[in-house]
């Protein structure tokens, strides 16, 4: 017998996956960079992903499935290429670059997720829910990224006076 959720718990899943692969990489980006600020900035960011797990994981069970309980193999690959990457570059602007780059993606999958027609009221309700959690953190580490271009660029001898 096949689950009538299982459309559900697959979006759901992917979803889990994604932003188990973010908390991650906060909880790496914490652990890589020097600055105290970007490291309880960092260390936060992963508990909020965390507890958008959680809730998740939560609505999978309740539809009937098992939550996903690992981020992806590409992911992991990723953080290990970032980490030679920082540990060469030695700044915190890659570091960042790197993380908005991952907040990209992981908004673009939670739109893709709130676009499909196929899932349930009470799962759209439950991603949109996620989203805005998710949202919050994307608009943070685009602001901070552009805050990072912004000093960069004013210390250059070129920048207009």
């Amino acid at each position: 017998m096949t689950n009538p959720n299982a459309h559900d718990i697959k979006v759901l899943n992917g979803l889990i996956e994604t932003t188990l692969d973010s908390a991650d990489g906060y909880h790496e980006a914490a652990e890589q960079t020097e600055d105290p600020h970007y490291r309880t900035l960092f260390e936060n960011r992963s508990a909020e992903r965390r507890q958008v797990v959680e809730a998740l994981s939560g609505a999978v069970r309740s539809l009937g499935g098992d939550p996903e309980p690992h981020g992806s193999i590409l992911a992991k690959a990723h953080r290990a290429f970032l980490d030679v990457k920082h540990a060469l570059l030695r700044n915190d602007d890659s570091v960042v670059g790197s993380i908005n780059s991952g907040e990209g993606f992981i908004a673009d999958k939670f739109e893709k997720a709130l676009e499909d027609t196929s899932i349930s009221a009470t799962t759209r309700e439950t991603v949109r829910r996620a989203y805005a959690a998710i949202k919050i953190g994307h608009d943070e580490m685009h602001a901070l990224k552009h805050s990072l271009e912004g000093q960069r660029d004013a210390s250059n001898p070129l920048y207009p006076t």
